[in-house]
């Protein structure tokens, strides 16, 4: 099934996020070479794809497992919680309709 796990930044985490950015997108590369990931990315501070050093304020990812329970642990597991990136993370079960 698919979740949605979506995480809020602390303030002024982009110099934690450029340090923890290479384990956190190595682990989603392992989901998406397993066609697991229905989308992944960040949520820019600013209302631009390239928000410079305004940085981010989280991330929401789309991802493929067979419990909700593997899906939090996972999330625990993120890089950027355990760097501190993030204040909060939610993680729900998702049902695609569209496309």
């Amino acid at each position: 099934m698919w979740y949605v796990i979506y995480s809020e930044d602390v303030e002024n985490s982009l110099p934690m996020r450029k340090q923890a950015r290479p384990a956190h997108l190595e682990r989603l590369q392992t989901l998406a070479d397993q066609g697991r990931v229905l989308a992944a990315g960040p949520c820019p501070a600013i209302d631009n794809e390239d928000p410079g050093e305004a940085g981010f304020t989280g991330s929401l990812v789309i991802l493929d497992f067979d419990s909700l329970e593997q899906a939090k642990a996972w999330a625990d597991a993120d890089p950027y919680v355990t760097a501190g990136v993030y204040k909060s993370v939610t993680v729900k079960p998702y049902k695609k309709v569209f496309p």
